[in-house]
C-alpha cells in the first residue's frame, strides 16, 4: 500500500476514535487522553495479564516515567535511538532570566531557551528504572520482576497505534543465560495464547529495534540473526501492515553488564522481558470487535472479566 493510500487508513481510523471519544486529542500528534471505555478496556486486559503471570510471584515494582539522566548514560540509548529520546529541561535561572522567560512567551518567541538540563529525562522503557536497583548479587534463582509505566519515544505520527507515550506492562528476568531465555520464549508463547483468548489474530514475528542511523541498520541486522527479539503482531488500523502489540525480548548480558548485575555464582546476568504495549493492545481489540465492550463476544467477554 502506498504511503498516502496507508496515511489515509491510519487517519480515518483515528477520526473513528475521535468521533467516539476514546481518545481525546491534545494538539499534538500522538498525544492523547483516553476516554472511560478506553480506559475501562485498558485495566481489564491488565488484570488478565496480572492473572496470567500470578504463577511467577513476581516482585512488583513500579516507577514513574523518569529516570536519572545519570542512570540513563549507563545505557546506550542516546547512541541507538537518540530520535526517540525525551529530555527534561527546567528554569534554573535568576529573577532576570524569569523576567526574560516571561518576555520571550509574551513576544511568542522560543522561550525554552532559557531552560536548561533537569537531573532527569523519560523512560524510553519501563525496565529502564529497574537495572540500577539491581546492581549487585542476584539471589539463587535469579529474579522476576512485574513492570508497568508510561514511557515516551518521539515519533510524532497519524497512526494511532504510535503514541508518543504510552504504558508498558512488563515482566523482567533477571539471571542466567538459561533463565533469561527460557522466560522470552515462555512468554513468546504465553503472550500469543492470551491474545488468541481475546479474540485478535496475532502471531509472532522474528523483529529488530528501531536503531538510529547506518551503524544501526547493523544492529538490528544481528538481532534479527540472533533472534533476539520477536513482536506479536495483530491488526490495528490496516489488516496489511499487521502492528506490534507485544514484545518479547532477550537482552544477552546488555544490561547486566551496564550495571553490574551478577549471578549467584559471579557471572555477568542476562536479562529478558515481555513488554505488552497497553493501548495498542486496547486500539486493536476496538478494531477487532467494535467500539461497545458490552457488545464484544460473549467468550472475549469472560476472559477479560467484563
Amino acid at each position: 500500500m502506498a504511503a498516502d493510500a496507508l496515511d489515509d487508513v491510519y487517519q480515518r481510523y483515528l477520526s473513528a476514535l475521535i468521533d467516539a471519544r476514546l481518545l481525546i486529542p491534545s494538539g499534538v500528534r500522538g498525544l492523547y487522553g483516553l476516554g472511560g471505555v478506553f480506559e475501562g478496556v485498558v485495566e481489564h486486559f491488565e488484570a488478565y495479564v496480572t492473572r496470567m503471570g500470578a504463577h511467577l510471584s513476581p516482585e512488583v515494582m513500579r516507577f514513574p516515567p523518569l529516570l536519572s539522566r545519570d542512570t540513563y548514560g549507563k545505557t546506550d540509548h542516546l547512541e541507538t535511538f537518540p530520535n526517540l529520546l525525551g529530555s527534561v529541561h527546567s528554569f534554573l535561572g535568576d529573577e532576570r532570566h524569569a523576567m526574560e522567560l516571561a518576555r520571550r512567551k509574551e513576544a511568542g518567541e522560543d522561550w525554552s531557551k532559557e531552560l536548561r538540563a533537569a537531573e532527569t529525562v523519560l523512560i524510553p522503557a519501563a525496565c529502564y528504572p529497574l537495572y540500577p536497583t539491581a546492581t549487585g548479587t542476584l539471589p539463587p534463582g535469579g529474579r522476576t520482576v512485574d513492570l508497568r509505566s508510561f514511557v515516551f519515544r518521539h515519533e510524532p505520527s497519524d497512526d494511532p497505534a504510535r503514541m508518543q507515550c504510552f504504558r508498558q506492562r512488563e515482566y523482567v528476568r533477571l539471571g542466567t543465560p538459561d533463565e533469561a531465555l527460557a522466560h522470552r520464549n515462555f512468554w513468546l508463547t504465553r503472550g500469543e495464547e492470551m491474545l488468541h483468548a481475546v479474540g485478535l489474530d496475532a502471531k509472532p514475528v522474528v523483529a529488530n529495534d528501531p536503531f538510529f542511523g547506518r551503524g544501526g541498520r547493523v544492529m538490528a541486522a544481528t538481532q534479527r540473526e540472533q533472534t533476539l527479539k520477536y513482536e506479536l503482531v495483530a491488526t490495528v488500523a490496516n489488516p496489511d501492515k499487521p502492528t506490534a502489540i507485544v514484545s518479547c525480548n532477550y537482552h544477552l548480558d546488555h544490561f547486566g553488564g551496564a550495571f553490574d548485575i551478577r549471578t549467584a555464582d559471579g557471572e555477568v546476568a542476562h536479562t529478558a522481558c515481555i513488554g505488552f504495549g497497553l493501548e495498542r493492545i486496547a486500539l486493536a481489540l476496538f478494531a477487532r470487535h467494535g467500539f461497545e465492550p458490552a457488545r464484544w463476544p460473549a467468550p472475549v467477554r469472560a476472559v477479560l472479566e467484563l
